[in-house]
């Protein structure tokens, strides 16, 4: 169908965002075609909706998503793996934790998002979710899903969002894998990370060969898909890009030879500093932080 949207105050996406009025927004199969003046307008092949004055903006994107969690602060540390090999353990919590991610995508929508990009979650919760959402059987956004991740013993996120890989083989397989899924991209933990590290440094720390990440972004590529990687070093960027990996999640202070790198992989960076701000400038009483979680952040 064909919609007008009307009478509405409209935020273009553009950087000083300035409101626009007296404008109608032209939307045909869902994409938007045309801004024309509100005034005396053709619009007898669209459904008119009247925004009675209301703001309205282009969707959100939100690029880096683990459906998984609420992200609200814990009052402490918790064990991931222990917690997910409990939920995922039987039919009874695997129906509530799905329910609690559909809940988690919802609020997405509902906050102005309208496609996010899963980078880990629980088994194939996201590629489920995402064709509910497709079918009209489930609200929520568009989803770019990459179900769970691929770390190794120790890694962030094993065993959690993430499958541990202990060589290449198993990493190859768990690829294997998230095809059948039907993903539509491959997430590697590559480094430590903030949440679940247990001193300082710790984030940092390469956990993934670089051998194994080049075995994943080749068989990945050959198959058409794209890698994202969470890392929280330099030495981790340099690892990544230099094996194959097309986005780099988080990220590490730049240098000239790290930009070359992107540059020449024609890869990006997705820095997600949003969730990271509450722990640098918050205090801990109000975070609930470890000394190890606000130093790293």
């Amino acid at each position: 169908m064909n919609y007008a949207f009307r009478n509405g105050k409209i935020l273009d996406g553009t950087k000083e965002m300035k409101i626009q009025q007296g404008l109608c927004i032209l939307v045909e199969n869902g994409i938007i075609t045309d801004l024309i003046p509100d005034a005396n307008a053709d619009l007898h092949n669209y459904k008119v909706i009247d925004l009675h004055g209301q703001y309205i903006l282009p969707g959100l994107i939100n690029m880096h998503v683990h459906l998984a969690g609420n992200g609200k602060p814990q009052k402490k540390q918790r064990d991931n793996e222990k917690l997910v090999k409990t939920i995922m353990s039987s039919s009874l919590t695997r129906t509530i934790a799905y329910k609690m991610v559909a809940g988690f995508a919802k609020d997405e929508l509902f906050s102005g998002v309208t496609t996010i990009r899963t980078v880990g979650g629980l088994g194939n919760f996201d590629t489920r979710l995402r064709d509910e959402i497709e079918s009209g059987t489930k609200l929520g956004p568009r989803i770019l899903a990459a179900n769970q991740g691929i770390s190794v013993p120790g890694g962030h996120m094993a065993g959690s969002v993430a499958v541990a890989a202990s060589t290449i083989p198993d990493a190859l397989k768990q690829l294997e894998k998230a095809k059948q899924e039907k993903i539509d991209l491959i997430k590697l933990m590559i480094t430590g990370g903030v949440l679940d590290a247990k001193k300082k440094g710790v984030p940092g720390e390469l956990k993934m060969s670089p051998e194994m990440v080049y075995a994943v972004c080749k068989q990945a590529h050959d198959a058409g898909y794209l890698v994202a990687a969470h890392v929280e070093s330099p030495e981790g960027v340099r690892v990544a890009l230099e094996n194959g990996v097309d986005s780099i999640e988080h990220g590490a202070k730049l240098d000239n030879s790290m930009i070359r790198l992107f540059q020449e992989r024609g890869a990006f960076l997705c820095t997600t500093i949003s969730p990271a701000l509450p722990y640098a400038l918050f205090d801990s009483s109000i975070t609930h932080a470890t000394e190890v979680e606000q130093y790293m952040s």
